[in-house]
């Protein structure tokens, strides 16, 4: 079954509201057993794809993925991603900056583990969190060193807005495709995962007191997402915004925008020039005899 991914899509330009996204939508798959089934095809067409993307060596793919606690980050990562060959992916988790890192402007520390060519990079939030809990949040931003006069919340957020666009585009024009996430729970949902966390002895390592403290600046949150959304979503990188309620629908989801954007690359295993086919053939009767 494909999916339309059309109504997940943040169009650029278009101002985002939250409320119009649902958090779950029908299923697109019929049972746990045919979701199975779904989510094998899409990861063995992955595996596929992926051994071509590395063989071309010509593009990189950057997965950014960007939630509340508790929208399932971790699971669709492990899930989407499990039949990737580790040699061509990296996953890497963004949490409070250290000091070394905020010596430097706020996109330094991810810029230096963008993809390669030919791999898949996989970010568990991102430079995002520079304009989402940062602004949640703004005696961090006070925290960070930055000279007073950068310091006006009016003007920061727009100024972080435009270099976070300008730097996807220099990156789209060098051969990086990024697609962003934002796995859409409800407030009530997380709720239940929270509790699940307590009542479930081997998800209590997964709870801490500051994820209840967040819940409170829920409002707060939406605000920032629905603006970050709005000012960074482009034709080049969009953000998809994911109904996250249904764990498995989501994974069903990103797991099929992964496969589109990977299609749409028209990739193709390098040529054999004359010469190299004549000398694998020399080898090859070498290896029969």
């Amino acid at each position: 079954m494909k999916i339309n991914l059309k109504n997940f899509c943040a169009l650029e330009g278009s101002h985002i509201n939250l409320k119009k996204f649902p958090t779950t939508v029908a299923p697109v798959y019929k049972s746990k057993k045919d979701y199975k089934r779904m989510l094998e095809d899409h990861v063995a067409q992955l595996s596929a794809l992926q051994q071509l993307h590395y063989a071309s060596n010509r593009y990189a793919l950057l997965l950014i993925f960007q939630a509340l606690d508790a929208a399932g980050k971790d699971g669709a990562i492990r899930h989407v991603m499990s039949g990737i060959n580790p040699q061509g992916c990296q996953v890497f988790s963004f949490k409070h900056p250290t000091p070394t890192e905020l010596e430097h402007d706020f996109l330094w520390r991810t810029t230096r583990d963008l993809p390669e060519r030919g791999r898949i990079g996989i970010f568990n939030r991102s430079y995002y969190e520079e304009v989402l809990i940062v602004r949640v949040h703004p005696e961090i931003l006070r925290s960070e060193g930055l000279p007073d006069a950068l310091l006006d919340e009016k003007e920061v957020w727009q100024g972080r807005y435009r270099s976070i666009v300008d730097m996807e585009r220099h990156l789209h024009r060098n051969g990086t495709r990024i697609i962003k996430f934002f796995l859409h729970l409800s407030k009530d949902e997380q709720r239940k995962r929270f509790l699940a966390r307590i009542d479930e002895p081997d998800k209590n390592w997964k709870f801490s007191l500051a994820d209840i403290e967040e819940r409170k600046f829920w409002s707060r949150y939406t605000t920032a997402f629905e603006e970050c959304i709005s000012a960074t979503s482009t034709a080049d990188s969009p953000w998809y915004v994911v109904p996250a309620d249904d764990k498995e629908n989501a994974r069903l989801i990103v797991s099929q925008i992964v496969l589109d954007t990977f299609e749409g690359l028209k990739m193709a295993y390098p040529e054999v020039s004359d010469e190299r086919r004549h000398e694998l053939l020399a080898i090859r009767k070498r290896l029969a005899k």
